[in-house]
This record gives C-alpha cells, sequence and structure tokens, in this order.
C-alpha cells in the first residue's frame, strides 16, 4: 500500500464497507485541529463539526445560535487539523430549514471553503426533499433523527423520543426516508436502545448512535464529555474516561502560583 493510500481520508463508501463487515464506526464531535488530529491518531475514523459547539466553545445555552461562519471556522480548523478522518460539518438553526435552494448555498460553502467532505441535517421525512436535492447535487449528507437539538424550544428541553409506538413509528419512517434520500448514514440520538436497533436492521447505511445503545453501527460523543472537561454535568449517554477537567486546574493553579511567587520564569525559561 502506498503512503498515499494509507493517509487518503475515509470516504462514505468506507463507512458503509464498515457497517457491512460488521465493524464499529468511532465517531467524536470536535471544534479544533490540535484535538481533531489527536483523536484521529487515537483511532477516531469520523469526525463530527456539531453545532454543539455553542455549548461547549462559545458558551451559548444550546445549539440555536450557532451561526453559519461560526461552524464553517471550526469546521476548517479541524480539516486542517487531520488527514485520514472523514470529517462532517453540522449545519447550523436555519441554514436549510428555508429551502433546497439555501441549503445548497450552504452546503456547498463546508465543502468549498472548509473542506469538509460532508453535511449533517436534522429532521427526517420533513427534510427528506433537501438531503435528495443534495445528495444529487453532489454533496454528502450524514442525516440525524430522534432526539433533534435544534428543536429543543418546540420540545420543551432534551428528553428521550421514540419511547411511544407513535414516536417510534415516526423515528422510523424518518430514518427509512433519510436513507431513500440517500444519506450515506444516520444518527440515531436519544432513543431507546431496542429501537435503535430495530433501526439499524431495516437501514443499509450505517447508524450512528448517541444515547441510543449499544446495536448501531457506530458511536458518537462529544469530546469534551469524554474527557471529561465539564464535571458539573455529565449526560447520562456519555462516559469520561478521563478527569481533563481537574488536571487543567491543577495545572493552570500550579503556574499561577509560581508566577506570583517569582519562581516561574526560572532560568530555564529564561535566555
Amino acid at each position: 500500500m502506498s503512503k498515499q493510500t494509507e493517509t487518503a481520508r475515509l470516504t462514505v463508501r468506507d463507512l458503509r464497507r464498515m457497517r457491512e463487515a460488521g465493524g464499529r464506526i468511532v465517531c467524536v464531535t470536535a471544534f479544533d485541529a490540535l484535538i481533531s488530529r489527536l483523536s484521529e491518531e487515537a483511532g477516531v475514523q469520523l469526525l463530527l463539526v456539531g453545532d454543539s459547539l455553542g455549548m461547549t466553545v462559545l458558551g451559548y445555552k444550546n445549539t440555536v445560535p450557532v451561526t453559519l461562519e461560526q461552524s464553517l471556522h471550526h469546521t476548517a480548523a479541524v480539516v486542517r487539523g487531520t488527514r485520514r478522518a472523514l470529517v462532517v460539518g453540522d449545519m447550523p438553526f436555519m441554514t436549510y430549514q428555508v429551502s433546497p435552494e439555501q441549503a445548497l448555498v450552504n452546503a456547498a460553502r463546508y465543502l468549498q471553503e472548509a473542506g469538509a467532505d460532508a453535511v449533517k441535517l436534522e429532521g427526517g421525512v420533513a427534510v427528506a426533499p433537501t438531503v435528495e436535492r443534495l445528495v444529487r447535487a453532489g454533496v454528502p449528507v450524514l442525516g440525524h433523527v430522534g432526539l433533534l437539538p435544534q428543536r429543543v424550544g418546540v420540545d420543551g428541553g432534551y428528553r428521550v423520543h421514540g419511547r411511544t409506538p407513535a414516536e417510534a413509528k415516526q423515528i422510523l419512517a424518518d430514518a427509512l426516508a433519510l436513507e431513500k434520500a440517500g444519506a450515506f448514514a444516520v444518527v440515531l440520538e436519544g432513543v431507546p436502545a431496542a429501537l435503535a436497533e430495530t433501526i439499524t436492521a431495516k437501514l443499509a447505511i450505517p447508524t450512528i448512535g448517541i444515547g441510543a445503545g449499544a446495536g448501531c453501527s457506530g458511536q458518537v460523543q462529544v469530546i469534551h464529555d469524554i474527557l471529561g472537561l465539564f464535571d458539573e454535568f455529565v449526560p447520562k449517554h456519555t462516559k469520561a474516561y478521563a478527569n481533563l477537567a481537574e488536571e487543567i486546574r491543577k495545572a493552570v493553579g500550579s503556574y499561577a502560583a509560581e508566577v506570583k511567587s517569582g519562581k516561574f520564569p526560572g532560568k530555564a525559561q529564561s535566555w
């Protein structure tokens, strides 16, 4: 295998092959070049530049205030920091809902300006025509059904979706509509594990779960959560594999103490 092949970016066909071979797709949501590079080196295959950057990086209370320019800025950073992982830009609230034409113009910016490999849209049956239009134009699309963060205002907050027969039926219909429209994979967020497993079995494309149990084709988690950077609240669907919040406090606290005492900088840090 040539060096060029080894470092070529993964494609949507590669993800499809992983699903067909029974492999699990590893995805994290990340927002900058350094963390994305380290994640890729650790084995992450799919990097989602989620609109969760609103809460994790920008200090918003939810994803709704995130702008297209902010999302493009962070998507470009992730692309620059990586070589192998497939990078997906998460289209913010009201950047694709107005019309398929609006979605086309904005989605094109992710590919042309930010260098992303694909975009993600929330919604199922309602956005399927837009997804189909994007795919026909050459824009790979990752779908997203179940809990939709951009609709928290309508839903009255974050909750598990699909617990009632009617909701479960609708989520399945949404996932099937996205597959028919040409989406290369579908995120299943905040749905019961049994429902996610049923949807995964019915789809030929991969499912990427977050709070959807172990039966999906892959999993996605926000990098801040798995690194333990948010220690005030840990969502049920995640697991902290480190406690970097405390490590950061210790490191910065030591630096602050040495600056105040005059210990830093020392001879080793001076010319």
